[in-house]
C-alpha cells in the first residue's frame, strides 16, 4: 500500500488520530460536572456555575517548562513535564486566590511518538485530577524539521476563578508583615539553563551520574516535579480568610527571577520584603549549586527559588498559627522574613 504523501513529508495524521482516541480514557479522571461536551471538538466547553459566586472573576495563565525539557529527552522519561506544567499553572492562578477550572495543552514535535505522548498527557491528567481542575482541550502539532530528533515543546493555559471580594491584591499588605516559606521539591521549572550548565558543563556530570548527598542521580533530581501548592492556598484562606478578612494578605510564587522578581510584584509601593537567607534548611541541590557553581550568591537569589517555592505574606499576629495549620497539612514551611517600610523591593540578607 502506498504511503500517503502527507505521512512521506513526515506528518502523519493517522497516527496522530489513533494515539488521541486514547485520550477519552486518560482523561477521565480530570471531569468536572461543568464539562460539557467531550475532548476533540474545535473548543473546549465549560458551563460556570454563576450561582456559586456574587462576583465571579476569570483568573488565566500561560506557562511553558523551559530548558527542563532537555532532561527530559536525555533521560527519556517524560511522565513528570505535563504535572509540571499544570502544577506551574495552577500556582501562578493561585496567588490571586483563584482555584483552577480548566486547562489546555499545547504539544508541539517533529514527529509523534506514540509513548511519549502517552506519558506527558498522563502527567497532564494526574496534577489536573490533584488540583480539581479539567483538562478539556489541546493542540498536538507534527512539525518535521522544526524540531531535533527526540524533542518536542509543551505549553498550558490555565483559566481559574475567585470572588472579586476574595481576590488577593496585596494592597492591605504592612510594615510588621512576616513571610511564611513553603518549600519546593527542587528547582521546580526555573534556572534550568544555568543548572545545566554547571552539573554537565562545569561539574562534567551526566544525567545518570549518581550524587552521594542527593541520594539520587543528578538527571532524576532535575526532574523531581514542581509543587502544586493550590489546595493548600484553598484551605489557608478558606479557614484565614473568611468574608472581607485579610488574614493572608499576598501570596508570590517564587518562579524565574527568585525572590527579587516575584515578591515585589505583590508588594504595595511603601513596603519593602527582608528575606533572611539562613532561616530555612536548604535543599541539597541548592547547597552543591551554592558550593560549586561559581555563580555570585546574590545571582543565585535572583535565578532560582533556593527551596522556597511560594511565599505567604501574613500578620504577625497570627504568622505562628498559620504555619502550624500549614505543617499540619504535611506542607514543610518556615518563617524567612518581615515586611519593612520601603518602596516595593525584595532583599535577601544573611
Amino acid at each position: 500500500m502506498k504511503q500517503k504523501a502527507y505521512a512521506a513529508a513526515g506528518v502523519d495524521i493517522e497516527l496522530g488520530n489513533k494515539v488521541k482516541s486514547t485520550l477519552p480514557q486518560l482523561l477521565a479522571s480530570t471531569h468536572r460536572r461543568e464539562v460539557l461536551g467531550k475532548v476533540g471538538g474545535f473548543g473546549g466547553l465549560f458551563a460556570l456555575d454563576v450561582k456559586k459566586y456574587k462576583q465571579p472573576v476569570l483568573v488565566s495563565s500561560a506557562d511553558g517548562v523551559g530548558t527542563k525539557l532537555k532532561i527530559a529527552f536525555a533521560m527519556d522519561r517524560h511522565d513528570t513535564i505535563g504535572a509540571d506544567l499544570v502544577n506551574h499553572c495552577v500556582n501562578d492562578i493561585a496567588v490571586l486566590g483563584a482555584e483552577p477550572l480548566f486547562f489546555l495543552d499545547y504539544l508541539g514535535t517533529g514527529k509523534l511518538e506514540p509513548h511519549v505522548f502517552t506519558e506527558i498527557i498522563k502527567g497532564f491528567a494526574r496534577a489536573c485530577a490533584e488540583n480539581n481542575c479539567s483538562l478539556i482541550g489541546g493542540e498536538t502539532a507534527q512539525m518535521p524539521g522544526f524540531y531535533q530528533p527526540g524533542e518536542y515543546d509543551v505549553s498550558g493555559t490555565i483559566v481559574g476563578v475567585v470572588e472579586k471580594a476574595k481576590m488577593l491584591d496585596g494592597k492591605s499588605i504592612r510594615r510588621g508583615d512576616v513571610v511564611i516559606g513553603l518549600q519546593s521539591s527542587g528547582l521546580h521549572t526555573n534556572g534550568y539553563s544555568l543548572g545545566r550548565k554547571i552539573f554537565f558543563e562545569q561539574l562534567k556530570m551526566k544525567p545518570t551520574t549518581r550524587v552521594a548527598e542527593l541520594g539520587n542521580t543528578i538527571g532524576d533530581e532535575l526532574l523531581k516535579v514542581h509543587v502544586s501548592y493550590g489546595p493548600l492556598v484553598q484551605k489557608l484562606l478558606k479557614k484565614f480568610n473568611p468574608a472581607q478578612t485579610r488574614v493572608v494578605k499576598g501570596i508570590a510564587h517564587i518562579t524565574g527571577g527568585g525572590f527579587i522578581d516575584n515578591i515585589p510584584r505583590v508588594l504595595p509601593k511603601n513596603c519593602d520584603v527582608v528575606i533572611r537567607k539562613n532561616s530555612w534548611d536548604m535543599l541539597p541541590i541548592f547547597k552543591i549549586i551554592e558550593q560549586k557553581g561559581g555563580v555570585d550568591e546574590a545571582e543565585l537569589y535572583e535565578v532560582f527559588n533556593m527551596g522556597i517555592g511560594m511565599t505567604l505574606i501574613v500578620s504577625a499576629d497570627k504568622a505562628d498559627t498559620i504555619l502550624k495549620f500549614i505543617r499540619a497539612q504535611k506542607q514543610t514551611a518556615w518563617i524567612i522574613g518581615e515586611v519593612v517600610k520601603g518602596k516595593g523591593e525584595a532583599r535577601v540578607v544573611a
